[in-house]
């Protein structure tokens, strides 16, 4: 073991995709993910209101709105609280949330909170939802 070889799993895949990248491109070699904030460093306005709508008036938000706000904030903490991510699902389909729109929000935090939360989250919204993965193929 040379003293360039990493020591845990999570620096042995940082070594390989570097490497790929650096194979696929050599330009990718020194890319640091920071350079995005300079090519995008503001939002436009229509990218806000494809991911956010005009979720903000003077009246407040509704309460479908602050219970998706939630199941998103819950999948953000890994889907960890099974029974208060359920009865929020619950109580967003009373207030008139559809499946799609949880779905939506849902898959939304993957960006944030990774897939492994979001497949958590989508799982237990399909048992509240009454829904399996076969009835979805």
């Amino acid at each position: 073991m040379t003293d360039d070889t990493p020591r845990n799993p999570f620096d042995v895949m940082m070594q390989q995709a570097q490497q790929m990248a650096k194979t696929l491109n050599p330009a990718l070699e020194s890319f640091s993910p920071k350079g995005f904030e300079g090519l995008w460093p503001t939002m436009p306005k229509e990218a806000m209101e494809m991911m956010f709508g005009n979720l903000v008036n003077k009246e407040g938000l509704d309460a479908k709105t602050r219970l998706l706000l939630v199941i998103a904030g819950l999948t953000m903490q890994g889907a960890q609280a099974d029974t208060a991510l359920r009865q929020t699902i619950r109580h967003a389909l009373a207030a008139g949330a559809k499946k799609q729109e949880i779905v939506e929000t849902i898959g939304q935090m993957s960006v944030f909170a990774g897939l492994p939360a979001m497949n958590r989250a989508l799982e237990l919204a399909q048992d509240v939802m009454g829904e399996t993965k076969d009835e979805e193929s």
